[in-house]
């Protein structure tokens, strides 16, 4: 598994994003909404409305990396079981 350095900055997306973006839309949304650069050393974490999806996106050497998690029973809302 890639882990990413301890020095890492880890930005949160405010808003609700549609799971079916994919590296592209994702990075579009670090530029445009977030006014961030997609290349920074940083993990940009987005939920969905439902809060039970998270996307992370990372650049790494030379790609992107995106990670995808889907949340069973609470999501994002309940107690870690």
């Amino acid at each position: 598994m890639i882990r990413p350095g301890t020095d890492l900055k880890i930005y949160l997306c405010p808003e609700p994003v549609d799971m079916r973006k994919q590296i592209d839309g994702l990075a579009l949304l670090v530029q445009e909404a977030m006014a961030l650069n997609p290349f920074d050393q940083a993990l940009f974490v987005f939920g969905n409305r439902q809060r039970d999806k998270v996307k992370l996106l990372f650049w790494e050497r030379k790609g992107f990396v995106v990670w995808y998690k889907r949340l069973e029973r609470d999501g994002l809302n309940g107690p870690p079981t």
